[in-house]
């Protein structure tokens, strides 16, 4: 994917690009695993809400392999990874005081996650 200027924008949106990319890259997380999105602070581009950062989830689904926006969004290369939509509770995001079947599911790359411990 090349860089992205303002000048391509509007390509990509009439045609519906796709981040999506067909290699054969080994999943890290499978469905039902528990899961802690890691606690980074990058300088530049991310798709990591803080909200959800240091939080514990559960990898409800696999969408397959995409350019790592964080990477390609500065020409630094595609990083091709899986993404997954992640289970939180509101509990677990926004404490006790909320429902404990309230749920928000958020897609989540690789690179932001790491096995719960």
């Amino acid at each position: 994917m090349p860089l992205l200027t303002t000048d391509i924008v509007p390509g990509l949106l009439g045609t519906g690009a796709s981040a999506r990319i067909d290699e054969d890259i080994a999943p890290k997380f499978s469905t039902g695993d528990a899961v802690e999105i890691r606690n980074i602070n990058p300088v530049h581009h991310t798709r990591l809400p803080r909200y959800v950062r240091g939080k514990k989830g559960t990898v409800d689904r696999d969408h397959g392999v995409f350019a790592f926006p964080d990477t390609s969004a500065h020409g630094k290369g595609e990083t091709p990874q899986h993404v997954y939509s992640v289970k939180f509770s509101f509990q677990e995001l926004w404490g006790e005081d909320h429902s404990d079947n309230m749920f928000l599911y958020i897609d989540m790359f690789d690179d932001y996650m790491r096995a719960a411990s």
